[in-house]
């Protein structure tokens, strides 16, 4: 699993930032959180591919988390996608892709699915892992989401399996499946052989919002969370006014969520760096980075594989 920034600035682009925009590339289906205005350029010098499985999640009908939409389709319409592209939002979102696509005639070469959001909870279900969603705090309706991987079976111990003499093949995988197995007039049971479930990786995406309880318990045990950190704390009323977060506001709703990893994104154009927010939010959280644009991070599991 990959997370990959794709454009990490607030309301307006900066010559370094573009806006908001983050996919997750998990087993060659890529996860697309946002698209604000000309993320398209990102998405290609990122090389995610335009026709590959995907889906899209869009937080909240701000121009900077949406609009970029559009022009995504289109290119993905003359770089000839043929694949289904399922869109996950609120009902504007719906009224906001068919009104234009009407207006503007795109002519997409593929079907693009718009999934209305009506209610907190889970969002989409596939195997291996499921999407949720849960309401943040803004100025309009906005929603924050959460990817959470399904556990995983157990490590298969072959020495051990090898050493009772079990031979490769259909018994190997009923017993990594969890199912006992007859073997030399004796049963041999899968949780002899099989360890414990290794539990999936959970990813937190804030979207715009201030800091909350319900998002706090929302993001419990993320090992990644990207929150917005809009401002550094001296700014801290014009965060409030706006309905967003600091970057202390940010770290201390990811330590009392148990976050892992801490992603600082969404900045005002008003800081040229961002060294100053990572300092004020690692006086409080011990493991914090500023998104950039283009910035790929790994996310292994918890056993480090």
């Amino acid at each position: 699993m990959q997370l990959v920034f794709l454009g990490t600035s607030s309301a307006a682009p900066t010559a370094e930032r573009g806006l908001s925009s983050v996919a997750i590339m998990r087993d060659g289906e890529l996860l697309l959180f946002d698209a604000g205005e000309g993320m398209q350029r990102n998405f290609i010098k990122a090389g995610l591919g335009m026709n590959r499985k995907m889906k899209v999640f869009v937080t909240h009908m701000h121009a900077d988390h949406c609009v970029g939409l559009l022009g995504l389709l289109q290119t993905m319409a003359l770089l000839g996608r043929e694949r289904r592209l399922d869109v996950y939002g609120q009902p504007r979102l719906k009224e906001f892709l068919e009104e234009n696509m009407r207006i503007i005639n795109f002519g997409l070469s593929f079907e693009v699915a718009i999934h209305v959001i009506e209610k907190e909870g889970v969002v989409v279900r596939e195997d291996g892992y499921q999407v949720s969603c849960c309401e943040a705090l803004h100025s309009v309706p906005a929603l924050s989401f959460r990817l959470d991987e399904f556990d995983r079976p157990g490590a298969f111990n072959i020495g051990l399996v090898k050493k009772i003499g079990i031979p490769e093949g259909q018994l190997y995988s009923k017993l990594q499946h969890g199912h006992d197995v007859e073997f030399g007039g004796k049963t041999i049971k899968s949780s002899d052989v099989v360890g414990p479930p290794r539990p999936g990786r959970k990813v937190g995406i804030s979207g715009d919002t201030r800091p909350t309880e319900k998002l706090e318990r929302f993001f419990a045990g993320c090992d990644v969370l990207v929150f917005e950190s809009t401002y550094a704390h001296d700014k801290l009323a014009k965060a409030v006014e706006t309905a967003h977060s600091t970057a202390t506001e940010a770290a201390t709703l990811a330590r009392q969520a148990g976050a892992k990893k801490l992603f600082l994104t969404h900045f005002s154009a008003r800081y040229d760096e961002t060294s100053a927010l990572v300092a004020e939010a690692a006086a409080i959280h011990g493991n914090v980075e500023a998104a950039d644009d283009l910035k790929v991070v790994d996310i292994p599991y918890a056993d480090g594989s």
